[in-house]
C-alpha cells in the first residue's frame, strides 16, 4: 500500500509547496491536486489555485515523490491543449506525473467561465475521445483523429513525455455503465472515494469489464480517496463517523485495522484529503495532520 496527500488549493503557492516538501520529507509516496477554478458554494471569492501551473512548479521543486491531477475536468482544455502540458510536467518533474481526468462535474465554475457543461452522457463520451487523443499523441510520432468532438490532423507532440509510451492515465469516478468502462479500456490507474465495501464493489465491476475488453484487471493501479480522523476519543470518532460515514475516524490501531481492509479489497494506493491549507494561516495544521498518519496509521504498513 501506498499513501498519498491531497492538500487543497488555497491560492497561494508557498503554503502548498511547503507543504509538498514536509510530506517528501517525511515519508509520503505521492501528492495529488485538485483542477477547479473557484469554490463549489454560494460564496465563490475565495482563492482558487489553477492545478498544471501548480503542478509544473512542484514538479521542479519537489524531486522523489509522485504528483498528480485528482482529477483534470475534460471540459476546460482540449483534449491535445492537455496532453502537451502533460507532456512538459512529467519532463520537468524526471517521469513522475499520474494524467487524473474525469468528465467534470462542478456546474457553477462551467457557468461562471462560461464553459459548455452539456449533459453528464455528452461529458462522458467527450472523455473517451479525450482519452483515446490523449494516449495517440503520447504514444505516436502523429496523430490523426476524426471523432464527433475532436479532430486532429496530422498532430505532433514533441517533446514526448519522460515516461514511455506515457505517464499513466488516472480516470476518475464510480459509474459502472460507462466510468469504469473507460476505466477498463483505456486507463493505467483508477480512483474513487468510497469504504472498503464500497470498493470491493466496484473493483468487482471494474473487473467484470476488463473481461469484457479482454484486458488483465491487475494491469489497473487502483487507488481510494478517505478522510482521515486520527483521535483516540471514542465519542469523537463517533461524531466524525455520523457526520461523515466513509471517514476513517479512531485511534491509530482503529485506523490500521480500516486501512488492511481496503488492502484485502484490492486498493492499491490511499490518497488522503487534507484541505487544512488556507491563505494566510500557514501550513502547520495541515502539516500535523500529515505526520500523525504517516507516523502512527501508515508505519505500520511499510
Amino acid at each position: 500500500m501506498q499513501f498519498s496527500a491531497w492538500p487543497n488549493l488555497s491560492g497561494e503557492w508557498e503554503p502548498l509547496r511547503d507543504f509538498a516538501q514536509h510530506i517528501e520529507q517525511s515519508g509520503w509516496d505521492g501528492l495529488w491536486v485538485a483542477d477547479h477554478f473557484m469554490p463549489n458554494q454560494e460564496d465563490n471569492s475565495g482563492p482558487t489555485g489553477e492545478a498544471w501551473t501548480n503542478l509544473s512548479a512542484l514538479a521542479a521543486s519537489v524531486p522523489r515523490i509522485r504528483l498528480g491531477t485528482m482529477v483534470t475536468g475534460n471540459t476546460y482544455r482540449h483534449p491535445a491543449v492537455l496532453a502537451k502540458m502533460a507532456a512538459q510536467v512529467d519532463e520537468i518533474s524526471g517521469g513522475r506525473l499520474v494524467l487524473g481526468i474525469g468528465s467534470a462535474w462542478q456546474q457553477n465554475e462551467h457557468e461562471a467561465y462560461g464553459i459548455p457543461f452539456y449533459t453528464v452522457g455528452s461529458r462522458l463520451r467527450r472523455l473517451e475521445e479525450s482519452v483515446q487523443v490523449i494516449r495517440s499523441l503520447f504514444e505516436n510520432d502523429r496523430t490523426n483523429f476524426d471523432g464527433k468532438f475532436y479532430q486532429l490532423t496530422n498532430a505532433p507532440l514533441a517533446p514526448k513525455p519522460t515516461q514511455r509510451p506515457r505517464p499513466p492515465i488516472l480516470i476518475g469516478g464510480g459509474g459502472e455503465k460507462v466510468t469504469l468502462r473507460l476505466a477498463a479500456q483505456y486507463a493505467d490507474e483508477w480512483n474513487v472515494w468510497g469504504d472498503p465495501d464500497f470498493l470491493r464493489h466496484k473493483i468487482g465491476i471494474l473487473e467484470q469489464h476488463c473481461a469484457d475488453v479482454g484486458r488483465d484487471p491487475a494491469e489497473i493501479r487502483k487507488s481510494a480517496n478517505a478522510m482521515v480522523h486520527l483521535t483516540d476519543d471514542p465519542a469523537e470518532a463517533e461524531r466524525i463517523r455520523e457526520t461523515n460515514p466513509r471517514a476513517l475516524a479512531g485511534s491509530a490501531s482503529e485506523i490500521q485495522a480500516l486501512v488492511q481492509q481496503y488492502i484485502d479489497a484490492g486498493v492499491d494506493e490511499l490518497v488522503v484529503p487534507i484541505f487544512a491549507l488556507r491563505p494566510g494561516s500557514g501550513i502547520e495544521r495541515a502539516t500535523a495532520t500529515a505526520d500523525g498518519f504517516i507516523n502512527e496509521v501508515a508505519s505500520a504498513f511499510r
